[in-house]
């Protein structure tokens, strides 16, 4: 009894902790949302930063196992990152722009072919097919001409909403499951209240 009592406060610690953490990201993807400007640049070197980090450490991993069939692509792979992401820390605004019009273009060609597609084949979801094609279609031609102005707000902006979203998710795990031991709780208390009070009313049933 005294083990499953200190389990349930580590899992209500553990969800706690959850809690925390979402409304620490979604007070940051708030804030990103209104400072999409300060968002665009802090994702920029993050995304720098982490390319330089995993080229490091794929560099070190590529000389530990030199002696390996894969030693020359791992040591281009982990170059080809380490150059990345020095170009994206020295210039994160130029970089921004480049991976806006990358996205941009992602949306219209993603879009176009899911519009395509959807007239083409006219499966059960052609609705929702056809308003996805469209929206990404209408997303991409947005970013687009307003490029490159539109590189300082966009790139923060999914950021920001990444950032909620996972808050928001993270504070919906963490509630949920605090509220599942709770139910546990009562319902383990409840079975062994009941398993008590057998024993009292058997006797009292073999004397009738």
């Amino acid at each position: 009894m005294a083990d499953s009592r200190v389990q349930r406060r580590k899992l209500n610690r553990s969800f706690a902790v959850l809690v925390v953490l979402g409304i620490l990201l979604a007070v940051a993807g708030i804030i990103g949302l209104v400072y999409t400007g300060v968002a665009t640049l802090t994702s920029m070197l993050l995304f720098g930063w982490l390319l330089l980090i995993g080229g490091v450490v794929g560099l070190a991993h590529a000389v530990q196992s030199r002696g390996s069939n894969f030693f020359w692509l791992a040591v281009v792979v982990a170059a080809l990152n380490i150059a990345a992401g020095v170009v994206v820390i020295h210039d994160p605004y130029g970089s921004a722009e480049a991976l806006t019009m990358f996205a941009a273009l992602l949306f219209l060609t993603g879009g176009l072919f899911r519009l395509v597609g959807s007239v083409v084949v006219r499966g059960p979801q052609f609705g929702w097919t056809l308003l996805q094609g469209a929206f990404g279609l209408l997303l991409g031609l947005l970013v687009l001409f307003d490029w490159p102005h539109s590189s300082r707000y966009v790139l923060g902006l999914f950021f920001s909403l990444s950032l909620l979203f996972d808050g928001l998710g993270l504070i919906a795990i963490g509630v949920g499951g605090r509220q599942v031991v709770g139910l546990v709780t009562e319902q383990l208390a409840a079975d062994g209240d009941a398993g008590q009070e057998r024993p009292n009313s058997a006797p009292e049933g073999g004397q009738k």
